[in-house]
């Protein structure tokens, strides 16, 4: 056996019991997110078993999104392992800090649903009467999308943004299949790629979005997807601008092949444009989720595309979730219906707005480099995440370490502005100045 901590020994013959023994240590939390496991050859020699066995094991555990291997860092359990541990880490909030590291939307501005829940029709819906998208929301997705400019003749519904990523995912890729990907970008959507067995190829983002030359070079090295965040990009904010759009177009043009998938979540909070890549490229998706404009229970998000992608995804979900329930379609129709609901969204997006643009200017008259033109989110490049985050706790706030959002991008934090009053900016923005200048001396964390 291999005593990786006090309370936890790898043990196993073969590469399935290995594999089994990290799970159950995962699984019990003895092995912690983060935590570094023995190189290949020192595991082997330990259990007397060959190295080929226990790199069987790590390769099962990478698939399974267990575990990850990272050069000179070594393999390493995964901060979000693809196992429920009983004792899953959460950042820290003390007493009368302020807690800014979410990334989801104010309480304070989501609609309240006892309204709309009265439109709910009355009558049960049994197995067999409930499949598929009901007319009403796809008559009024189709309407918002294609005011967007998104093609619309084929739509369904699933289950909240991430499910349709993954059903979107699976209809086309196989596992070992390259998938370019914002970085910094969307941490659950590198759980579920990791999860999915499906590696990543990072490319750069900026404040119009991904890097076209990056973009290509991925897809000319063989990718067979690429997933892009619109507008309101988790965390750098980055909204993707008409000439950015038309880069790429350009690129997945001459890509035709390549799976496109967009990720339209801020929907009807984001003020900015949508320059929409649908259509580019012979198989695409685009998911409108309805979480961040009217609450994150809602579990609900419309995705249109290519027929067949839509065919493929329909045709999944009618073996394993059979239906989204018409309970949430029926209120979402309620809730885009109502006049007085579209105007208080309306009216968060803009708040947002303000919010996001004060700290980032607030950040500048201090001379601290920050990005988010769009969203909820503001990114901070730093050089030690760790340090910075320390510091800002011990003045009240809680941000989130950047570590999760990056494959290989710089370091940095975020900053969820969706609860900073416009007021509080200055207060905020001085603490994080003070939080990423050099220390002039060791500094304890």
């Amino acid at each position: 056996m291999w005593i990786v901590s006090s309370r936890y020994c790898i043990v196993g013959a073969t590469s399935n019991a290995i594999a089994t023994s990290v799970e159950s240590g995962v699984r019990s939390g003895d092995l912690a997110p983060g935590t570094k496991l023995p190189a290949v050859r020192t595991l082997a020699g330990d259990l007397d078993v060959s190295p080929g066995t226990v790199a069987a094991a790590y390769r099962t555990l990478r698939q399974r999104g267990v575990i990850e291997t990272d050069g000179r860092r070594g393999t390493r359990v995964r901060a979000v392992p693809t196992v429920a541990s009983r004792s899953r880490t959460r950042l820290p909030v003390p007493p009368g800090a302020r807690n800014l590291s979410v990334g989801g939307p104010d309480p304070a501005l989501l609609p309240s649903l006892r309204s709309p829940l009265r439109h709910i029709p009355p009558d049960p819906v049994t197995y067999g009467s409930g499949s598929g998208m009901r007319p009403e929301l796809a008559e009024l997705a189709r309407r918002r999308l294609v005011a967007d400019g998104v093609p619309a003749d084929d739509l369904t519904v699933t289950s909240g943004c991430l499910a349709a990523v993954e059903r979107v995912l699976d209809a086309h890729l196989s596992p070992g299949d390259l998938v370019v990907v914002e970085d910094p970008g969307w941490a659950n959507l590198f759980d579920l790629l990791a999860a999915m067995g499906l590696p990543v190829v990072p490319v750069p983002v900026d404040d119009d979005g991904p890097d076209p030359e990056a973009v290509e070079q991925a897809l000319r090295r063989g990718a067979r997807a690429l997933v892009v965040t619109s507008r309101a990009q988790n965390p750098f904010g980055s909204q993707v601008s008409e000439h950015r759009a038309t880069r790429l177009r350009g690129i997945l043009d001459r890509h035709r092949d390549v799976l496109v998938v967009e990720d339209d979540h801020a929907a009807e909070l984001a003020a900015e444009p949508l320059r929409s890549l649908a259509g580019a490229t012979a198989h695409w998706a685009m998911v409108r989720s309805v979480s961040k404009p009217y609450g994150p229970d809602l579990r609900c998000a419309v995705l249109a595309g290519d027929s067949e992608t839509i065919g493929r995804v329909e045709g999944r979900q009618a073996v394993v979730t059979r239906w989204v329930s018409t309970i949430l379609q029926n209120l979402v129709v309620a809730l885009w219906q109502d006049e007085a609901v579209a105007e208080q969204v309306a009216r968060a997006g803009a708040l947002y707005d303000e919010r996001r643009d004060a700290l980032v200017a607030a950040l500048a008259r201090r001379g601290v480099a920050a990005h988010g033109r769009s969203g909820l989110n503001v990114w901070v490049p730093v050089a030690d995440e760790t340090a910075v985050c320390a510091r800002l706790l011990e003045e009240g706030w809680v941000v989130a370490p950047g570590a999760a959002h990056r494959v290989r991008s710089s370091p940095g934090v975020r900053i969820t502005v969706a609860g900073l009053p416009v007021e509080d900016a200055d207060q905020l923005a001085d603490a994080v100045a003070a939080a990423t200048r050099p220390a002039r001396g060791p500094y304890a964390v």
